[in-house]
């Protein structure tokens, strides 16, 4: 059976995602990340089947949140094995962005999802690293102070990652509008229809 690599995110607004591309650069063979894959993720949630994938998109349609305030604050590094590995915006501040990852957690228990087991840590990423990049010091100095005005998050969605040559492609599968006071119901989310989701193509390995 044709399987379904999903995530949850959220998308930043365009002026936003201009500003991150704008600080791309400045490490050399580091893999930029372009304005269709610019996202914070909520959960990251892998391969599912069908019938799962359903699921999933159902449950997020009880999603229960009011749309949160944000704001770039600086940059960060991931490492691997004691080398770099990714380079990334941090989003602040983290208890809004967290309360709305455990909400969505909450959603995904709901048909079976296991809880995650990583510290959530919201960010968006800029650049995927490998050992033939060059130094990242300059880079992380130069924007160590990179920041943004508020901006607002107002709705989380549902995407399929589908692997490729040139990095990951993202389609959106559903969105769930957040509003601004907290007695969001389940009637607005707009999370496409069943049917919608099946005709999806299958993710490549």
């Amino acid at each position: 059976m044709p399987t379904h690599r999903l995530f949850v995110a959220l998308r930043p607004p365009r002026p936003v995602r201009a500003a991150l591309i704008a600080a791309m650069h400045g490490i050399a063979g580091a893999r930029w990340q372009v304005d269709e894959q610019l996202h914070l993720t909520l959960r990251f949630i892998g391969e599912v089947d069908r019938h799962r994938a359903e699921d999933i998109a159902a449950a997020l349609g009880a999603l229960h949140a009011a749309a949160v305030s944000a704001r770039i604050a600086g940059v960060g590094l991931f490492e691997r094995q004691g080398r770099p590995h990714m380079v990334w915006a941090k989003i602040a501040p983290e208890e809004p962005l967290a309360a709305l990852h455990r909400k969505v957690e909450q959603c995904l228990a709901r048909v079976g999802i296991a809880p995650e087991t990583r510290a959530f840590l919201p960010h968006i990423t800029l650049a995927r690293l490998n050992r033939g990049c060059g130094p990242v010091a300059p880079f992380m100095a130069l924007h160590s102070d990179l920041a943004s005005e508020a901006f607002v998050f107002d709705q989380v969605i549902l995407y399929e990652s589908e692997m490729g040559h040139g990095g990951s492609r993202y389609h959106p599968v559903a969105r769930y509008p957040l509003v601004p006071d907290a007695a969001a119901t389940s009637a607005a989310a707009t999370a496409l229809t069943s049917s919608q989701v099946a005709a999806k193509p299958p993710s490549s390995p």
